[in-house]
């Protein structure tokens, strides 16, 4: 035993392991036939053990954490190709032995966490590659217990059908994409980047931001018609009092004693605003726009419940479930998170650009 350093997850998977062979059918027709599991339940539960074996040796950190991903994705394949066609039958041992694979691709995302990176490069896959094992053992869990419960596919399909449906409706999402993203939420997003008049407006935004979004839009449709001018003038105002709050505290960020110093140089104002308050105020106006590149989407989702022309996310969300298309309102859903992040991602990008002097912005 002194050559090996257990962790727990690799220890509890190794038991898991164990109990789901010693438990016997992960499925009910394999209890009485050699379906649905022939051949592939001991490949299964090897693959488990050995790389619970593997993780407790004295491995490379890259060698141990590319035997646990091997592993972990491996038997999470295969158990879910297993249940394909039994969905609702899987039994106690199906459920443990997916808990001993994501117990694993868990010890894979901890060993990983653990190295530490020779360069820039290195460092940026170890960042993209992290996140991308989590997101990834989400759609793994929820298709696994989604087939092995048999939950009905009107309550929560399985990703599988959602990618299906995203597949053969490329079109009509694109069109969705293009009204409510490139036209009312970007419109939007950029006319409520301009707040000013800090005693004047505060109040005013404060009392805008408390209106509720349900009872706004369908004014705003009444007042500039159906198409994306409607979503866009509710994106404004869902956007614009958390930028002009987090703008007014930028500005006031810069201490008294910079701003003396600026008056020693004989500094005017707009020299003081350009060269000392604006740069302070980076942060807080860059995370007024990282907030409300979410908000933004929301805001004009939202909006296309109450009236549209014929396409739209929101409109699609809300004809396709009147369908019961449950799988093509997920689809709607899995294209606004992706878009949400990518439009997230890109103003980090910006403000790391920017603002790469400030404190928050190193890496110890």
């Amino acid at each position: 035993m002194s050559g090996l350093h257990p962790s727990w997850q690799a220890a509890l998977a190794l038991l898991l392991a164990l109990a789901t062979l010693v438990l016997g059918a992960m499925a009910a027709p394999e209890a009485s036939a050699a379906l649905p599991y022939a051949g592939t339940k001991y490949l299964i539960l090897g693959l488990l053990a050995v790389a619970a074996l593997a993780s407790m040796a004295r491995l490379p950190a890259w060698a141990e954490a590319a035997v646990l991903f091997v592993a972990a994705h491996g038997a999470a394949w295969l158990l879910i190709s297993g249940i394909a066609g039994f969905e609702g039958t899987a039994r106690a041992p199906y459920y443990l032995a997916l808990a001993a694979a994501w117990l694993l691709g868990w010890r894979c995302a901890a060993v990983l966490s653990g190295m530490k990176p020779a360069g820039k490069g290195q460092a940026m896959a170890l960042r993209l590659v992290i996140p991308t094992i989590f997101g990834l053992w989400i759609l793994i869990l929820w298709e696994a217990i989604t087939r092995g419960a048999g939950i009905p596919f009107i309550l929560l399909p399985p990703p599988s059908a959602v990618a299906v449906r995203i597949a053969h409706s490329l079109p009509i999402l694109a069109a969705d994409v293009n009204q409510t993203i490139l036209r009312a939420v970007l419109v939007g997003y950029l006319l409520g980047r301009v707040p000013f008049l800090r005693r004047g407006l505060l109040p005013i935004g404060n009392m805008v931001s408390a209106l509720p979004i349900i009872g706004v839009a369908p004014i705003m449709v009444m007042w500039f018609g159906f198409d994306w001018h409607s979503k866009a003038a509710v994106v404004v105002i869902m956007t614009f009092f958390p930028m002009l709050v987090n703008t007014v505290a930028g500005l006031a960020a810069s201490g008294h004693m910079e701003r003396d110093l600026m008056r020693t140089y004989a500094a005017g104002y707009w020299q003081t605003l350009f060269k000392l308050r604006l740069p302070a105020a980076g942060p807080f106006i860059f995370n007024a726009l990282k907030i409300n590149s979410t908000l933004a989407l929301i805001g004009a989702i939202v909006a296309e419940f109450f009236g549209t022309p014929v396409v739209g996310m929101g409109f699609r969300i809300s004809t396709e479930v009147g369908r019961m298309n449950i799988d093509m309102v997920w689809a709607e859903i899995a294209v606004a998170a992706l878009a949400g992040s990518v439009f997230y991602g890109v103003v980090a990008l910006v403000e790391r650009a920017a603002t790469f002097w400030h404190p928050s912005m190193r890496r110890g």
